[in-house]
């Protein structure tokens, strides 16, 4: 036997055991829901992986009506679903309607969890509609396998399963909840991180830069935010404030009326699609704070931090999880009396914590796409071979 031979017989086995796939495999990915962190997730995810994934969308809007009827939509539109080696989707559809309506043409599926209906805050004077977490529940059970984006989501989801399943009055599954942990895993989202601009002029001379970069929405508190911005007005100190974010509806009275009240200080006033735009802004940024009642990961604050943002965040949620222990002391925050003396402090020591700034900066680099996707490839290759 050839040296040249046995050589290439010992590389193809080391691979085969080490679990490389050597083949361009072929996925679809259906998003009901297309926009903010779920359009970003998911254009990400196709332009880092290596294998070739198709997608599939409908627009982001009308949520509730997506997770009733967007199996019906693409189990229409989608003609050839056994041609993949696997179906990538979010938990904004019925799974469970798909694969009945496709029937063994449907390749086995990899559900993310970027939120779900069970533990999700709700508006002052809404009820909660408990279709919608079972549709959280038969979708998990249809899949290969479920990633949560955090250990924290992960955690209080399968807390809250058996109390919500006891809700039901009689014939009550508590199966299903082993059921789904068995198929359960964590898989951080990835960030995109685009290249600074050299073009960035100092912000050194002006008052610093507050962010704000969440959805206009109620479980994103922006009342607590103005308020503590308002007190640390009245306390004398000065600053700017950007109001980044998608609106989906008609604009919050929150945000009607801190423009009324902050006026000039306010340099961004709404969405800004340009990404590149975007992300200058964050880097003339210095404080980024959230004040949100849901938070499974926070992409957009850790967008903010990685371009020099220093961060105020609540000490729950996801944020003591993806934000490096060291850090805890000196950016999380207890209550709203906590917040505004962090933020006080911050203002005037804006120029002194810049060395703290750097290294969360730095430490928010794990989360790269380039760092998380060889994990995402891994699962996919993981699921076409469950079959």
């Amino acid at each position: 036997m050839s040296s040249f031979f046995c050589s290439f017989l010992f590389f193809c086995i080391w691979n085969h055991l080490s679990g490389l796939v050597f083949y361009n495999m072929k996925f679809l990915f259906i998003e009901p829901f297309f926009g903010g962190s779920h359009r970003d997730f998911t254009e990400s995810l196709i332009a880092h992986s290596c294998h070739q994934i198709d997608l599939y969308t409908l627009p982001a809007r009308f949520w509730k009506w997506r997770m009733r009827g967007a199996a019906l939509y693409f189990a229409e539109k989608i003609t050839s679903p056994a041609d993949y080696d696997g179906l990538i989707t979010t938990n904004l559809m019925s799974l469970s309607d798909l694969k009945m309506l496709w029937g063994a043409a449907c390749p086995p599926v990899l559900v993310y969890f970027h939120e779900n209906q069970i533990t999700y805050p709700l508006a002052a004077g809404e009820h909660r509609d408990f279709q919608f977490g079972f549709t959280d529940i038969t979708t998990a059970l249809a899949a290969k396998k479920i990633l949560f984006n955090s250990c924290t989501h992960m955690n209080h989801f399968f807390e809250a399963l058996p109390g919500f399943i006891k809700t039901m009055p009689e014939y009550k599954p508590m199966w299903v909840v082993e059921a789904i942990k068995e198929k359960a895993e964590v898989l951080y989202p990835g960030c995109r991180f685009y290249k600074k601009s050299n073009t960035t002029t100092s912000q050194s001379s002006l008052p610093p830069l507050i962010i704000w970069n969440h959805r206009w929405e109620f479980d994103k508190n922006p009342a607590d935010f103005f308020n503590a911005l308002a007190e640390v007005e009245r306390l004398g100190f000065n600053f700017r404030i950007a109001l980044l974010g998608e609106n989906f509806q008609k604009v919050p009275k929150d945000f009607i009326v801190a423009k009324a009240h902050f006026g000039n200080k306010i340099i961004q006033y709404g969405y800004i699609k340009s990404k590149k735009e975007y992300f200058n802004l964050l880097s003339q940024g210095q404080i980024i704070i959230s004040t949100s009642k849901n938070e499974n990961f926070g992409i957009s604050v850790i967008e903010a931090i990685r371009y020099g943002c220093i961060p105020l965040l609540p000490a729950r949620l996801a944020y003591p999880e993806v934000l490096p222990k060291q850090f805890h002391k000196d950016f999380l925050y207890r209550n709203q009396r906590d917040l505004i003396d962090k933020l006080t402090f911050v203002i005037k020591n804006i120029k002194e914590l810049q060395d703290k700034q750097i290294k969360i900066s730095e430490a928010m680099g794990r989360f790269a796409w380039k760092n998380m996707i060889k994990k995402y490839d891994h699962a996919l290759e993981k699921l076409s071979h469950s079959v």
